[in-house]
């Protein structure tokens, strides 16, 4: 079947495995949810608007991703309408949020249509540009004295075009000037309409921001909205760059690199926009701040603390709230679940101006979708992998624990000018990071007595079998799975996983944590290092797949998993 002259790159039979088979639904509240009904009439109009908004968000994210995407989704839902076949690569599309995507488990990305494939620069840069070429146009205009335009076009809120022989970056607020307006109508209605003041101030800066081509204005609305900890809405539009593999490459070009030294220009890729809405729910927040009580002691106690700043600290004060949320709606970034679905998430990131000019950081937790689990395949994995002796450890629901001191992680350790030194090894380190002391620091919640030593166990044990255990060989475009096979071959290494004689996993439970320091400060030293060897080195020789790791794959993939995930929303 053809949709606007491509055809589409799986028969009806395949497509309709991937949907029925092997997708995963995640269940959005809908207006009979009790926290709802509990709002105030205000804030329920607020909703409204917000819900509008994500959805004009989605438009811009779509054409962020790809050239094609806008158009190919509207030809697939006009033949949808009349035609099962269609419908179901609309189920894939809408899955990927895109043509083309990876999903976590096949190695090469996931194409709907022949001929449409994922583009390393997304549609942020020309598509028809290699690395080469994108290399020596800046080293071109560099020498041309463009010092200017080579900063805006490597930084993270620029659309890069041709213009004759050299490039031009359009800021998102020029590009997407039409959608940008029509968002910020919704945010300021909203804005009307909330009874909750501190809501209402961030939504008016947001608004603002999207309508002026100066970063300070995300600075200030980002500052507004890390304050929130007891508003009864969340609203995010979130800004992260994982998406983008051109920007980062510039450092593996030498002498480039030293040109962007020389002049001072920071090198940031660019940001994939999505929107988050939300009811904060009370009662799991509460658990979530009883982890950020001991987030100071916690940065105190990190490797080489007294060689970089921890900006999340103020003197005494901690620059971070916390909340729990039940979704209304995810939208842009949020819904390209590509080989997974965000469960939780800290804003704003290291390159941002807020946090480089003193602005705090923002917790938010997902319940809809860490609620979202296939119980049955859990017991399956747990029989045919696991020695029996530790499945009275392995719990889901501990899962989200490990996943709070995650977030609180990516607040701790070196700043932005570190991790971008990276390069393309920036995602994959600080990803492996944040696992890192979420498991290293573990124990300092059974001191302060947040947790037992029978949950510290269950972290341990549900970490490694549930997310360790890996589908699939993953690549550098997936970083939490690629640090979690780093952690999984440098624990084997170190003796805490090994293989029994009945081909079973089981875990030094007693050695893990004196491992984990170690592995965390060989990772901070990565960091400290500024160096792209130096970081490529170290995946290199962690990130190997071992025979051990292809089993236990091959038996996942016997078990059957679930790579593609479905949103439904209710409002």
């Amino acid at each position: 079947m053809k949709i606007k002259d491509y055809e589409i790159n799986y028969t009806e039979e395949e497509l309709k495995r991937k949907i029925e088979r092997e997708t995963l639904d995640i269940e959005l509240i809908s207006k009979d949810f009790a926290g709802y009904k509990n709002l105030s009439d205000g804030n329920k109009k607020a909703i409204d608007h917000l819900v509008r908004a994500g959805k004009i968000i989605n438009d811009v994210a779509l054409e962020q991703d790809h050239p094609l995407n806008r158009d190919m989704k509207s030809k697939l839902e006009e033949a949808a309408v009349e035609n099962h076949y269609a419908s179901l690569a609309l189920s894939l599309f809408n899955s990927l949020n895109g043509v083309a995507g990876y999903n976590g488990i096949d190695k090469d990305p996931i194409e709907i249509f022949k001929g449409i494939h994922l583009l390393a620069g997304h549609n942020f840069y020309p598509s028809d540009m290699s690395m080469e070429e994108f290399h020596q146009i800046l080293i071109n205009m560099l020498q041309s004295n463009e010092i200017e335009e080579v900063r805006r076009i490597l930084s993270a809120r620029t659309m890069v075009r041709r213009e004759k022989n050299k490039l031009k970056a359009i800021d998102y607020t020029q590009y997407f000037a039409a959608e940008f307006s029509k968002i910020a109508n919704e945010l300021e209605a909203a804005a009307f309409y909330t009874d909750d003041e501190m809501f209402k101030d961030y939504l008016g800066w947001q608004a603002q921001a999207l309508l002026q081509n100066n970063p300070e204005m995300d600075m200030l609305a980002d500052k507004h909205w890390a304050i929130m900890q007891n508003t009864p809405i969340e609203f995010t539009l979130s800004r992260e760059n994982y998406d983008d593999a051109v920007t980062s490459s510039v450092f593996e070009n030498e002498e480039l690199k030293n040109m962007l030294v020389q002049h001072g220009i920071e090198v940031v890729s660019k940001d994939t926009l999505g929107v988050r809405v939300g009811i904060v729910n009370p009662q799991g927040t509460e658990l979530i701040l009883q982890f950020r009580k001991h987030m100071s002691y916690l940065a105190s106690k990190m490797p080489y603390a007294d060689r970089y700043h921890q900006n999340i600290l103020n003197g005494e004060e901690l620059k971070q709230t916390m909340v729990d949320v039940d979704l209304i709606d995810l939208q842009g970034d949020y819904a390209q679940c590509r080989g997974g679905i965000t469960t939780a998430q800290n804003l704003p990131n290291n390159d941002k101006l807020s946090i480089k000019m003193g602005g705090g950081r923002r917790n938010v937790y997902h319940r809809q979708v860490r609620m979202s689990k296939d119980a049955q395949k859990e017991k399956e994995m747990l029989e045919k992998l696991v020695d029996p002796s530790l499945h009275q450890y392995y719990d889901s629901e501990v899962d989200h624990l490990f996943v709070i001191g995650h977030e609180n992680g990516h607040s701790l350790g070196p700043d932005s000018s570190y991790q971008n030194a990276l390069g393309a090894y920036k995602h994959i380190i600080e990803e492996h990071k944040a696992d890192t002391i979420s498991l290293a620091f573990m124990p300092e919640y059974v001191k302060s007595g947040v947790i037992d030593e029978e949950t510290l166990k269950k972290v341990y044990v549900s970490y490694i079998c549930g997310r360790m255990l890996l589908n699939a060989r993953p690549h550098m475009m997936l970083p939490h799975r690629m640090g979690e096979l780093i952690q999984f071959n440098y624990l084997c290494q170190n003796g805490i996983i090994k293989e029994t004689e009945n081909g079973k996993i089981t875990i030094d439970l007693e050695n893990i944590n004196r491992v984990l320091n170690q592995l965390l400060k060989e990772t901070i030293e990565i960091q400290l290092s500024r160096s792209v060897k130096t970081a490529a080195d170290f995946v290199e020789k962690y990130a190997n797949w071992s025979a051990l790791s292809a089993k236990i794959a091959a038996i996942k993939q016997e078990i059957g998993v679930k790579p593609y995930k479905r949103i439904i929303r209710r409002f």
